[in-house]
């Protein structure tokens, strides 16, 4: 191994893990304003850095800020070594986990160097994950056993009844994509996503395994203690579940790992049911191959973008003047001027583009960007997805809970199996 691929590899699970924790905040944000739009009011809008606000980003730097800088307490009688590695396990897993995870097609250069969209190539990827994300339950134990809490406790023994019973069917639901891609390699499963059916329809595996698809979604949300599923934090049975005892950033370390096993949840989703980071309408071929043209387009689409956020703006300054009192009037001045300044910018690199021909080792990048930012868009609107049933379905009892998991979905997770290998076994 050469230092130019130690450095690859490097940049490459930096730039994994980054992008991890640069959706985190976001999540926060969407769920914040999310649930503010279901019940029609505008949720967090007032903290700011200066004049901007955006939309209430900053609030989610008000609570970091917050975390760390609460009073830090241990319940009396806690066992002290398992109380402080509890917060760490669910965070640590849901980072190793998405190094599985292809997040674009293997870029292959002129030069024949190859640069691979995982920071962890391993032939049993969709193994590896159910393996290592089974050990979350750990930190969930522990931090209820650890507390010394009885409400602490029980949450932990509802989140690890839960777990069991929804990993099953889980499992079952990925052995239907693993049977119809012959395949537990995360990125072959993604390669055999890639085209079209009938020169219009999308390959992804949703159209083939439905079913699977919807109880994966499902057990999903089970397996994030998310609503309807969150008996291991229900506030109005155990005041806050496991993590009751917890407070400053060892809660906020909860809190993230909850936001990253959704990005981590979501993003294995989509790649055995949505295609992963496949272009819809467009493979890696073909964006390579028309890498300028679609660079061109994007630029261009950048500028008018640019200036409509520049005109919008303008006009929110100009009708808004005097609204605060103070610096966050000229908010939006400040955002015209940036929307501006990225209208200039796309309006140089569009010339330069028409100007020049761009050189050969640009195509295989700019594929592998396209995708990359195909891929978080995927994942992003299957988090507002959790974000919208948080919002609208109420909690299930816990024995509504169980009856789900053991006598509908696991039934229909071997049903699936059973048919799937029938359809193999027929059209073969």
């Amino acid at each position: 191994m050469t230092a130019l691929d130690v450095l690859i590899y490097i940049l490459r699970g930096l730039l994994v893990v980054l992008v991890v924790l640069q959706i985190v905040p976001l999540l926060i944000w969407l769920e914040r304003k999310g649930s503010a739009y279901i019940q029609d009011r505008p949720g967090p809008e007032r903290a700011h850095v200066g004049p901007l606000r955006l939309a209430g980003l900053f609030h989610v730097l008000a609570d970091a800020i917050k975390l760390f800088s609460k009073e830090d307490f241990m319940p009396a009688g806690a066992n002290k070594f398992f109380y402080y590695l509890a917060p760490m396990i669910p965070v640590g897993i849901a980072l190793i986990t998405v190094a599985v995870v292809p997040f674009w097609h293997t870029m292959v250069f002129p030069n024949g160097y190859t640069v691979i969209g995982q920071v962890l190539a391993i032939d049993p990827g969709i193994l590896w994950f159910f393996a290592i994300v089974s050990l979350t339950v750990y930190g969930v134990i522990f931090a209820g056993w650890s507390s010394n809490s009885k409400f602490s406790l029980l949450g932990a023994m509802r989140a690890s009844a839960a777990s069991l019973s929804y990993e099953i069917p889980m499992v079952l639901a990925a052995i239907s994509a693993i049977m119809t891609y012959g395949s537990v390699n995360l990125a072959h499963i993604a390669d055999a996503q890639t085209g079209v059916w009938w020169g219009f329809l999308p390959r992804w595996g949703v159209f083939v395994q439905p079913l699977a698809a919807l109880i994966f979604l499902v057990t999903s949300f089970a397996e994030t203690n998310r609503v309807p599923f969150d008996l291991a934090e229900a506030e109005s049975e155990l005041v806050a579940g496991y993590h009751t005892e917890y407070s400053s950033m060892k809660w906020g370390m909860f809190m993230f790992a909850e936001y990253a096993a959704m990005i981590v949840s979501t993003a294995v989703f989509t790649t055995l049911w949505f295609g992963g980071y496949n272009v819809p309408w467009l493979d890696t071929a073909a964006l390579i191959a028309h890498a300028q043209y679609w660079t061109e387009w994007l630029l261009g689409i950048t500028f008018v973008v640019g200036l409509v956020g520049f005109a919008v703006n303008l006009n929110h300054f100009a009708a808004g003047v005097g609204r605060w009192r103070d610096i966050r009037d000229y908010e939006g001045l400040v955002l015209a001027m940036g929307a501006i300044g990225t209208a200039a910018v796309a309006l140089l690199l569009l010339f330069l583009c028409f100007a020049f021909h761009l050189p050969d080792w640009y195509g295989p990048l700019f594929a592998g960007f396209i995708q990359l930012q195909m891929f978080i868009v995927k994942v992003l609107f299957f988090c507002w997805v959790f974000v919208w049933v948080r919002w609208t379905l109420p909690r299930f009892r816990y024995d509504q809970l169980m009856n789900l998991g053991w006598k509908s979905l696991l039934p229909l997770a071997l049903a699936n199996i059973l048919l799937t290998g029938i359809l193999i076994t027929v059209l073969k």
